[in-house]
C-alpha cells in the first residue's frame, strides 16, 4: 500500500502523470478515431432503428463515463475523508467538469435518438430523470467548490455532497431494472451475451468506450495537475499577504 500512497504526494503525482499523459491521450485519440469512423461509416443500419442506432457510439460511452466519473469522485472523496490526502480531493474536483460534460453529451445524444424513436425529445422516464438529477448534482458540486474559499472546508462539504449524489449515479445505471415501466431500453452491453447489441455494432462500440475512458483519464490527470498548481499558487499568495 505504501507504493500506492506515495502518489498522494503532489510532486510525485505530477511527475508520474507527466510521463503517462501523452500515452493515455494518444491511445484515446486512436481508439476514438478508429471506433467512430468504423461505427458511423462501416456498420449497417439497424433493421428497426435505421441509422439512428449509430448514436450509441457517442451516447453509450458518454453515459457510462458520466456515471463512473461520479463514482471516481466518490472514491477520491472517501480517500480525502479518511486519509486527508489533498491530491485525492483535487482529483475529485478536477473530474467534476469532465463528468458534467459527459452527462450533457449523454443527455443531448439521448434526445437526438429519442425524438425519432419515441416521438419526443424528452420523457420523464426513471433513467432519464435520475440522469438529469445527476447532472444537477454535478453543477451543485462545482458551485460548492467555487463558493468556499478554504480548500479543506470545500473538500469536506463537497465530499458529503458526493456521497449523497452517488444515490442518483446508481439510479442512473440501474433505473431500468428498478422500474420496468420506463421507456428507456435495457443495457447495450451486459455479461449476458443475449442482451448485448449485435456483433457488427459491438466491437466498434467497445473501441469507442475505451476511447472515452482514456479521454476521461487524460483530462482528469491534466486538470488535477492544474488544480495542484493553482493550490500552490494560492498558498504562496496567502504567505505573501501574511508576510
Amino acid at each position: 500500500m505504501a507504493s500506492i500512497w506515495q502518489y498522494a504526494n503532489p510532486r510525485k503525482f505530477i511527475e508520474t502523470t507527466d510521463r503517462i499523459l501523452p500515452w493515455v491521450a494518444g491511445s484515446s485519440l486512436m481508439a476514438l478515431v478508429v471506433g467512430l469512423v468504423w461505427g458511423f461509416f462501416f456498420t449497417p443500419d439497424d433493421y428497426r432503428q435505421g441509422s439512428t442506432v449509430k448514436i450509441i457510439y457517442l451516447h453509450v460511452p458518454s453515459a457510462l463515463m458520466a456515471i463512473n466519473g461520479w463514482i471516481m469522485m466518490l472514491v477520491a472523496s472517501l480517500i480525502w475523508i479518511v486519509r486527508r490526502h489533498h491530491v485525492s480531493a483535487l482529483a475529485a474536483r478536477a473530474a467534476a467538469p469532465v463528468g458534467a460534460t459527459m452527462t450533457v453529451i449523454a443527455l443531448v445524444t439521448g434526445a437526438i435518438w429519442g425524438q425519432p424513436m419515441w416521438g419526443t425529445w424528452w420523457a420523464w422516464d426513471p433513467r432519464l430523470t435520475s440522469f438529469l438529477i445527476l447532472f444537477l448534482f454535478y453543477l451543485g458540486y462545482m458551485a460548492l467548490w467555487a463558493a468556499i474559499e478554504n480548500d479543506d472546508t470545500a473538500a469536506d462539504l463537497t465530499s458529503v455532497l458526493c456521497l449523497v449524489g452517488s444515490v442518483f449515479a446508481v439510479l442512473s445505471r440501474y433505473a431500468v431494472n428498478f422500474w420496468n415501466q420506463g421507456l428507456h431500453q435495457g443495457a447495450s452491453l451486459s455479461l449476458d451475451k443475449e442482451e448485448n447489441v449485435a456483433d457488427v455494432f459491438y466491437h466498434p462500440l467497445l473501441l469507442c468506450i475505451a476511447g472515452f475512458v482514456l479521454l476521461f483519464v487524460a483530462l482528469v490527470f491534466l486538470r488535477t495537475q492544474t488544480e495542484i498548481r493553482a493550490r500552490r499558487m494560492r498558498a504562496l499568495l496567502a504567505r505573501e499577504r501574511l508576510g
